[in-house]
């Protein structure tokens, strides 16, 4: 693959634009095997210029020529992640097991089904911990470390709605009712909207206080609640030379470092916070999705900003109650016995043809 990408323009027609079109999807296939992840439009587009392969001007021309070629057959429909919320539920698929095929299957799931049950992992921790990120990539890159460490993690897609707050605040009241020191973890872009984001969010939750749930519950008083923005910072954009996007224009297109006029022509001046924001950063913004090309730092960043609380041997304490689970369902099987037979031996003989039980 060569060093560039050779993009397709709004002028190129026909079978030039064909081609050029088969040659981004082509190469970007190639990059994608080589990832070995999926993610969001937007996130390629990062990927791409983290190989050198395009520009930081390029950005959104990848995202719609991604977005081109799915709908063309060029690029697999599902090659990129898709929004939460936006699948169906009620779907049904036809089971093609026989019925002795269901039965066993579910007989061997007996064997195996401590991986299903969910012990109390924050028993005897002094924290208890959720994260919300502003992208959905972010998901994608920091899932694999939530999981370590038990950590529910959701993307709030910029300013989340007022159930999503409410649901992870009830797990913060249930913890703190368990005498827990509750923390929230947030990660979002470097803009004048990402820090605001992070600098009202303990607004958007005292907001929510005074609120009751429909059986007649209050809403969680976030009084205790620590939270703490681990990024997207400056620093660490410095120190991994992220990319940084030369302007303030919004997703709606609004640039928000300049007035705005109303049809009416008023004037709307710059709000105070961007003003603020371009008096320590610039007329520039870093998008969260540029963690994607730093994947090792950005796994770092997220794992220290855990262990702040949690302390470097969490893991390791999660893993004991892993393995005690697993010894207290050994146990529990060996005393479901039948006529001195354990349950293990009952299930593993019916699964081979039921020798113990003729």
């Amino acid at each position: 693959m060569s060093t560039t990408m050779k993009l397709p323009k709004q002028g190129d027609r026909g079978i030039k634009r064909d081609k050029l079109l088969q040659k981004f999807a082509l190469d970007i296939k190639e990059i994608a095997h080589q990832v070995g992840s999926s993610m969001s439009s937007r996130g390629w587009g990062y990927i791409l210029e983290g190989y050198g392969l395009i520009n930081k001007s390029q950005l959104d021309t990848v995202e719609s020529l991604i977005n081109e070629c799915r709908k063309t057959g060029l690029l697999p429909i599902d090659f990129v992640m898709d929004e939460e919320g936006r699948g169906f539920s009620g779907v049904e698929e036809p089971t093609s097991r026989t019925p002795t095929e269901q039965i066993r299957l579910y007989l061997s799931y007996a064997l195996r089904c401590e991986n299903s049950y969910i012990p109390n992992w924050w028993k005897n921790e002094k924290y208890y911990i959720q994260m919300v990120v502003e992208k959905i990539d972010l998901i994608t890159l920091f899932e694999p470390i939530c999981q370590k460490f038990h950590i529910p993690i959701a993307t709030s897609k910029g300013w989340s709605s007022i159930l999503q707050r409410a649901k992870y605040c009830e797990r913060f009241q249930a913890a703190e009712d368990d005498g827990k020191q509750c923390v929230l973890l947030t990660c979002g872009d470097h803009d004048p909207s990402g820090i605001k984001i992070t600098d009202n969010t303990r607004k958007n939750l005292n907001d929510l206080v005074g609120g009751v749930w429909e059986n007649g519950k209050p809403v969680y008083n976030p009084k205790n609640l620590i939270i703490e923005r681990f990024g997207l910072n400056y620093d660490f954009i410095i120190e991994n030379n992220l990319t940084w996007i030369d302007n303030l224009i919004a997703s709606g297109g609004k640039d928000q470092s300049l007035p705005t006029k109303s049809k009416t022509g008023k004037i709307t001046p710059v709000k105070p916070y961007v003003l603020d924001y371009i008096s320590k950063y610039g007329k520039r913004k870093c998008e969260a999705n540029s963690l994607m090309v730093r994947k090792d730092a950005a796994h770092q960043l997220c794992k220290d900003a855990i262990e702040k609380y949690l302390g470097k041997d969490a893991e390791m304490r999660f893993r004991e109650v892993r393995k005690n689970r697993d010894v207290a369902f050994t146990n529990a099987r060996e005393q479901m016995a039948v006529n001195g037979v354990s349950l293990d031996t009952l299930i593993r003989d019916i699964l081979k043809g039921g020798e113990t039980c003729q």
